[in-house]
């Protein structure tokens, strides 16, 4: 069952808020999020159209698909969803990713339903989702089993979420913290904390009293002779991402 215990931690907020205007410079402070993107969406994509039965092929074959991006920061990944087809409703706890998302996707002529606000507050409208995208959010959280309940119990019977994160290894310690941050310089210093980061059993035991249940993993790696990421079905080891599935009822 959901619980009412605020997930938000402040200097998180903060910490994204302060590069908020650097979301859609592809050689910026999230230059690795746009190098990242297109294995993201691929996967969600292909997970989509299996579990609902839908054509690959379309233009738009999310159409009739309401997708709730929740920490969407700039609108990286909203952006694709609704050229996709699907409705979709972006959300972030800071005002100034938000408005960054908005004017970005005023200029694209997209329309999406960009709100500042929390998963706890969408949940107490009673809000509803076909499909939940909690991408690279949970390591943020204050408290990730009650962030996860919660996004969990916006998912409608027969709906899914799919979560990406970072394991809490040596490994991930020494490449997405080390690498990444200190030597490679491809995201400010801090973004992520080592104690923070989830393993993929946690993020089980977390969906288990939701009645979500993980159907399927895939790992994520860096490729530098093809300077883009593969996915690596084996091996979970840092960047992982999850797909979670609700029955219907």
């Amino acid at each position: 069952m959901a619980t009412t215990t605020s997930s938000i931690d402040p200097d998180e907020v903060a910490r994204f808020s302060a590069l908020a205007a650097e979301w859609w410079d592809p050689k910026g402070k999230f230059g690795v999020l746009h190098k990242f993107n297109p294995v993201r969406l691929a996967y969600i994509r292909e997970k989509l159209c299996a579990h609902f039965g839908l054509d690959e092929k379309l233009a738009h074959p999310l159409k009739g698909l309401r997708i709730l991006d929740i920490g969407c920061g700039g609108g990286l990944l909203c952006e694709p969803m609704a050229r996709l087809g699907a409705t979709v409703v972006g959300v972030d706890a800071s005002e100034k990713n938000i408005s960054t998302a908005a004017v970005h996707a005023q200029e694209q002529g997209l329309t999406i339903d960009y709100r500042a606000t929390t998963a706890e507050s969408l949940l107490a409208d009673g809000e509803t989702f076909d499909v939940v995208l909690n991408m690279e959010v949970v390591e943020h959280v204050a408290d990730v089993d009650s962030f996860v309940a919660d996004c969990a119990a916006m998912v409608k019977p027969g709906g899914v979420m799919f979560i990406a994160t970072i394991n809490r290894t040596a490994k991930a310690f020494f490449m997405a913290i080390i690498g990444a941050e200190r030597l490679l310089r491809w995201l400010p210093v801090g973004t992520h904390q080592y104690d923070k980061l989830v393993k993929p059993e946690e993020l089980a035991n977390a969906l288990e009293p939701t009645g979500m249940a993980i159907i399927d993993r895939a790992g994520v790696a860096f490729n530098p002779l093809e300077d883009r990421w593969k996915r690596v079905p084996n091996d979970l080891d840092v960047n992982y991402m999850v797909l979670a599935a609700r029955p219907n009822e």
